[in-house]
């Protein structure tokens, strides 16, 4: 029998943009129809002018319990839905093998990629996601997606046939961030007051995946998008910036916020479950990826969201006569074959199950 994880949804197969500059099939820089996106407004931000997402320290919040740093945690958690986090404890030296290996792997030719690409019943491997329509418009990028933990989730023709050292670096660097994400959501839960149980017996088995994004260079910046403005759906992201070069930004306040990225540190925010289980108190924000002129722009999201076998719904403990819940009980599964059965656009999935 197939593991629940192995169909969850599809996208319809499209070009590879890396390839498309490689071949430059574009004259007089002159975009694809496909790829002009009329729909966003891309200006450029001066972003020493504009606040930042606050900085959490993982070793300040283990060395006192009730800290000042847990007290930030929630501050974040409320008002950003995105923080970075510091001293985390992830071996520096594992970073860069992930930086540099990853870089190389979407620098594989392309008859090499081929055998890792989309299938046109599942969303795993090189391509895009949720394209739905022959007509839809396609993002500036290309990700190679797959489902890391459990095991027994991974495709034989994915995980298991990556090139090494690669597929031995991400074993590691998938132990080490299921690791870290469970550390988080339990100083999570503590910040919220709710009981750390709900959270760790919702995601202890949970489902891990990762998408490895690349966003070639595009002559002309402005009129495409990296990545479709929207929030994500799991339960919590930590995003690994590969190569330096900016691009992610946050819409807080009807301003696109640009996020630099400190160095080795993890970009981190609150997915659409979180928002549910701490029943709308934590908020999934709107996010999206901008392209440059000049530069390839690389990085690395590892999502996880809790254990396809059980269900979602405010966690019991912050429900009250006061806080009643404000959020319908879904199974994981359907959660999540919703999601992939849809255009990713803002937090259209998760508006149906706001009671």
């Amino acid at each position: 029998m197939e593991p629940k994880g192995s169909r969850l949804g599809a996208s319809i197969l499209v070009p590879s943009v890396q390839q498309l500059v490689k071949d430059q099939q574009y004259l007089n820089n002159i975009i694809p129809p496909r790829y002009i996106r009329d729909d966003q407004v891309i200006t450029p931000s001066f972003s020493s002018q504009l606040p930042q997402v606050p900085i959490i320290d993982m070793q300040q919040l283990a060395s006192q319990e009730d800290s000042v740093e847990l007290q930030k945690l929630h501050s974040a958690c409320k008002d950003w839905g995105f923080f970075q986090i510091i001293n985390h404890g992830v071996d520096f030296s594992l970073l860069e093998r992930v930086k540099k290996e990853t870089q190389d792997f979407f620098e594989l030719p392309i008859d090499e990629k081929h055998k890792f690409w989309q299938t046109t019943d599942d969303i795993e491997g090189f391509g895009q996601a949720f394209v739905v329509s022959e007509d839809q418009k396609l993002d500036w990028a290309d990700m190679f997606y797959m489902l890391t933990l459990p095991r027994h989730f991974r495709k034989p023709r994915l995980f298991p046939n990556l090139p090494l050292p690669f597929r031995d670096t991400l074993e590691a660097y998938s132990a080490e961030l299921k690791n870290t994400a469970m550390k988080t959501l339990v100083y999570i839960a503590k910040a919220l007051k709710m009981e750390s149980k709900e959270m760790t017996e919702l995601f202890e088995e949970g489902m891990q995946s990762m998408r490895m994004n690349y966003y070639p260079p595009c002559p002309q910046p402005e009129q495409v998008i990296g990545l479709t403005p929207h929030s994500d759906a799991v339960g919590i992201t930590f995003l690994l910036e590969l190569n330096q070069v900016h691009g992610l930004q946050i819409r807080k306040d009807d301003t696109w916020i640009p996020i630099i990225p400190l160095p080795n540190a993890f970009i981190v925010n609150i997915g659409e479950i979180i928002e549910i289980v701490t029943n709308g108190e934590y908020k999934s924000i709107e996010h999206r990826a901008t392209v440059n002129a000049d530069r390839e722009r690389l990085s690395i999201a590892t999502f996880l969201s809790p254990d396809l076998d059980g269900d979602l719904g405010p966690a019991p403990s912050l429900i009250t006569p006061e806080t009643p819940p404000k959020f319908t009980r879904v199974s994981t599964v359907d959660f999540f074959k919703n999601l992939f059965s849809r255009e990713l656009k803002r937090k259209t999935n998760l508006e149906q199950y706001y009671i």
